[in-house]
């Protein structure tokens, strides 16, 4: 889950200091408004954010499929971000899996996300997305698990939408814009958890890495609920996805670039469907009454050969 500090006005670009001074606004741009929605800290007007849009299952397939052009889900893509957090080497590694999980009656896709601390693991993530018909991706839920020295310690960041007053938001725009209403990606009042999204740019070239790339929308995120905190911008480059992290006033402040995409040979996504798998069914132990609520994750059929580039 972001870590995100909230940045006084002159630390930012113009446009996007213009973008975060401007009044918040309901969520159009979002498939559909839902009715105003209270977080424990005040309510999402008073935050910036608009109002968690409303998830209505019939409006997406019934085998989930994401290929929005900023956010591909690709099962057997492996996106790699390397960088530093306040001054320690850090990596993300994020894989797109061949395993579904039904959330709050939609059939996602499971990604697997790992952020590591040097060659040790902080964080396993478990995050759920699903495309509607219109493009736009959504986040369902996520599932966290921290690790300290090695060592398991627990998923207290858990949310999974439609348990506990939690709300899907979206991802990714099908058609992102600039000018277009600030978002909600997910509200989860119980953890005071509420991570909202603008588009800043769009049309830029950005060279990271794993190399240059034209036509990069870029987003400011961040999470209202978290008083010292919030905004990074994030750069998704087309038919790749996110590419860069950069942030604006963080104390601890997150960089991240994209070092390399592959895709996995199937013996390789093999491997990682069994460890999520394992992850999958310890959540039902660790997270019994917000993850326990969901039925098992399990595999889907993949579209296209996997193979190494």
């Amino acid at each position: 889950m972001p870590r995100r500090l909230r940045a006084s006005a002159a630390l930012l670009s113009p446009i996007v200091a213009a973008l975060l001074l401007a009044p918040g606004a309901s969520a159009a741009g979002t498939p559909e408004a839902a009715s105003p929605t209270a977080a424990k800290s005040g309510s999402l007007a008073q935050n910036g954010c608009g109002d968690p849009p409303a998830l209505r299952p019939y409006t997406f397939p019934a085998v989930p499929r994401v290929n929005n052009t900023f956010l591909p889900l690709r099962p057997g893509t492996r996106l790699v971000l390397t960088g530093d957090v306040a001054g320690e080497d850090h990596t993300v590694v994020t894989t797109v899996t061949d395993l579904t999980k039904v959330i709050d009656g939609v059939r996602t896709v499971v990604v697997f996300d790992q952020d590591l601390n040097g060659k040790k693991v902080q964080e396993s993530e478990l995050a759920f997305f699903a495309q509607d018909w219109r493009g736009n991706v959504w986040r369902l839920g996520e599932y966290p698990e921290i690790y300290e020295n090695g060592r398991l310690v627990g998923a207290p960041d858990t949310w999974i939408s439609g348990v506990q007053g939690a709300e899907a938001g979206i991802a990714m725009l099908a058609r992102p814009r600039v000018g277009s209403p600030t978002y909600t990606e997910g509200l989860a009042p119980e953890i005071d958890f509420l991570d909202c999204a603008t588009v800043a740019e769009t049309g830029q070239s950005v060279c990271v890495p794993a190399g240059c790339f034209d036509n990069v929308l870029v987003t400011d995120e961040f999470a209202p609920l978290d008083p010292e905190g919030g905004h990074q911008l994030k750069s998704y480059a087309p038919h790749v996805g996110n590419i860069k992290v950069e942030p604006v006033g963080e104390e601890n402040p997150e960089t991240l670039a994209l070092t390399s995409v592959t895709r996995l040979t199937a013996k390789e996504l093999a491997a990682v469907r069994k460890e999520v798998l394992k992850q999958d069914a310890r959540g039902y132990r660790i997270s019994p009454d917000v993850y326990g609520t969901t039925p098992p994750a399990e595999p889907a059929v993949v579209r296209g050969p996997l193979t190494t580039p």
